[in-house]
């Protein structure tokens, strides 16, 4: 089980990168067009969980994923409200939000106890 759960976690972590990178590229070859406008943001956030959900499903404590999600949703959020032109209300506010939770859960992950290697 967990050969396959090392497998299942490489390949969103795949899809993440893929969603992250090239949505221009992924977009149209799952959904058969082109992302215009926001859906191109949507599709990099989509990457960012799908990243996030192969480092959780990593052999390892799963507060890593959440970690990875927070840090890099609050950058990709505050780089939109500088330079992409997306500045919805809850914009900065979800930023500094994601922002906080990675704080917190840096602070929770270096207190947590360390297993002893075998």
């Amino acid at each position: 089980m967990k050969k396959l759960l090392i497998v299942i976690a490489l390949g969103e972590a795949a899809a993440g990168l893929a969603f992250l990178t090239v949505p221009s590229l992924v977009v149209p070859l799952l959904f058969g067009q082109e992302p215009a406008g926001v859906a191109v943001a949507l599709a990099r956030v989509t990457g960012i969980a799908l990243l996030a959900l192969g480092v959780a499903c990593w052999p390892g404590p799963p507060l890593v994923g959440l970690l990875t999600y927070n840090a890099v949703a609050a950058v990709y959020l505050a780089y939109l409200g500088f330079a992409g032109g997306l500045t919805g209300v809850l914009l900065w506010p979800a930023a500094v939000l994601h922002a906080i939770l990675t704080v917190l859960l840096i602070r929770g992950i270096t207190r947590m106890p360390r297993e002893p290697r075998h």
